[in-house]
């Protein structure tokens, strides 16, 4: 796929492609990347998160990886010969002073006596993510069509996707590009294959809503400097497209009962509602009955595992 990509003249629009914008008022639910995930992993975790949505206190890594998300965002805001590495460090503190005054609680995640060294020290390692980018890709010989691009569709079977691309890259002979950024420490084959999967689900959507199988889904992982690029094909898709909506209905019939049952695995440890789990002698709260309008939001923090 060539580097460079038509433009929109915006590097970070976030409007959907071929579907109506979200209503803002009432949504219908809807099926995200992250929350299929989650049922996937463990319909207990699906509903502690998007039925009863418990809160749940962000680590300093997941913040980090907002921040770095932020930054790259920002960076393909400017015009090409400003996306220097000087420039995304020069963009670090002033994009957490915003991030943390939307989220003050972040904030929180610094207040020990020791804080102002340890916040140096973050803000160093996520410097680090950023040079780790500048060594994979030269972003000034890029035009992406968007950065931070919500989409979504309906599927034949009534099912609503619906998620937000970190980048959008389309050539000039039409061919797309999907490219997400991964900055999280979770075990590297239980990552790629949640991020594989939130990778063709964002395929699939692209799919849907432009006609076009993408030709290449990109996953940078800023953490040790390398790349995993996949190219699906239709069959693919079509196979995947009933997965999800396998995973839709069985969401469905769960919601209806209440009986979302827990399923423990390695990635317990990385669980903040143990206490609350029956495979760790918890009991959830009481059920609150399925949700409306909306079971599928993701939040920032989803964004950028």
């Amino acid at each position: 796929m060539a580097n460079g990509s038509t433009t929109t003249g915006t590097a970070h629009a976030a409007t959907t492609t071929g579907a109506a914008a979200p209503d803002a008022g009432v949504r219908r639910p809807a099926l995200s990347p992250s929350r299929a995930s989650d049922f996937k992993q463990c319909p207990l975790l699906y509903r502690f998160r998007a039925v009863d949505r418990l809160p749940e206190t962000p680590t300093k890594a997941q913040v980090r990886g907002t921040l770095v998300h932020s930054v790259l965002e920002r960076l393909f805001a400017l015009p090409r010969a400003e996306r220097t590495a000087g420039t995304a460090r020069e963009l670090l503190r002033p994009t957490w002073s915003q991030l943390s005054e939307e989220s003050p609680e972040w904030r929180e995640l610094f207040t020990d006596p020791e804080s102002a060294d340890e916040l140096s020290e973050w803000f160093g390692s996520a410097e680090k993510l950023l040079d780790s980018y500048f060594a994979m890709e030269d972003p000034r010989t890029l035009d992406p069509e968007a950065c931070e691009l919500h989409v979504e569709t309906e599927l034949s079977s009534g099912v609503l996707l619906r998620g937000y691309i970190d980048r959008l890259d389309v050539a000039p002979t039409g061919e797309i590009r999907v490219v997400d950024y991964k900055t999280g420490a979770a075990p590297r084959e239980i990552g790629e294959a949640k991020a594989m999967f939130q990778m063709k689900f964002y395929a699939v959507v692209l799919w849907r809503l432009r006609g076009v199988v993408p030709r290449q889904l990109k996953l940078l992982y800023l953490s040790d400097g390398q790349a995993l690029a996949y190219t699906p094909d239709e069959a693919e898709l079509a196979r995947f497209e009933r997965t999800l909506e396998a995973i839709w209905q069985a969401i469905l019939r769960a919601g209806r009962t209440g009986d979302f049952r827990p399923s423990p695995s390695r990635l317990c440890g990385w669980c903040s509602h143990k206490d609350l789990c029956p495979s760790y002698g918890g009991t959830p709260p009481e059920y609150p009955g399925w949700p409306e309008p909306d079971a599928g939001e993701e939040s920032a923090l989803d964004r950028a595992d």
